[in-house]
């Protein structure tokens, strides 16, 4: 198990005012990331009770959730799959649109990126209103996927994005 706990993360994020507009307090994790220790430990927090299971796949959304999953499937070897914003992906590709504060976006998956019933443990850096995960899970469902669990470094609680999750099993290591 890690030697690093949530508050050594929590304490590692940088909190920066008015960005990227007024009133946001953006949760900066370039810091958790440029000291290794804390990268390591964040990545051992979030394979945790996955670290023994059978995980076909670790999926990670455009673009900060690639970092965290990328090195969780590297740790549990396994598959890395990235979910990306539309038009990013070469091959044939699922997509799936969601709404966000002022307008949409829409993100892909390549369509035979996880074959159906693969085990898949669905990461990313934050859950805020859950818009961009919700879309993620419809993909991945698309695929036939199994989302063993949805794993988000931080959660902003209050916005309530766990709401749009379903039944998925969701665990954050660190709520605002």
């Amino acid at each position: 198990m890690s030697s690093v706990s949530a508050d050594d993360i929590r304490a590692g994020i940088r909190n920066v005012p008015d960005f990227p507009k007024p009133g946001i307090q953006f949760k900066d994790i370039t810091p958790v990331l440029g000291d290794a220790r804390l990268f390591a430990g964040a990545v051992e927090l979030l394979i945790g009770p996955h670290a023994a299971s059978r995980i076909d796949a670790v999926v990670g959304i455009d673009a900060r959730g690639f970092i965290f999953a990328a090195a969780a499937a590297q740790k549990l070897h396994t598959a890395f799959v990235p979910i990306r914003k539309k038009g990013k992906l070469p091959h044939t590709t699922f997509e799936e649109s969601y709404d966000l504060e002022y307008g949409s976006n829409t993100i892909a998956i390549h369509a035979d990126a996880v074959r159906p019933g693969a085990r898949v443990l669905l990461l990313d850096d934050l859950l805020a209103t859950g818009g961009t995960a919700a879309a993620a899970i419809a993909l991945l469902t698309k695929l036939g996927a199994h989302i063993v669990e949805i794993g988000f470094l931080i959660e902003l609680g209050f916005l309530n994005g766990r709401a749009k999750l379903g039944s998925h099993p969701v665990r954050s290591i660190i709520t605002y």
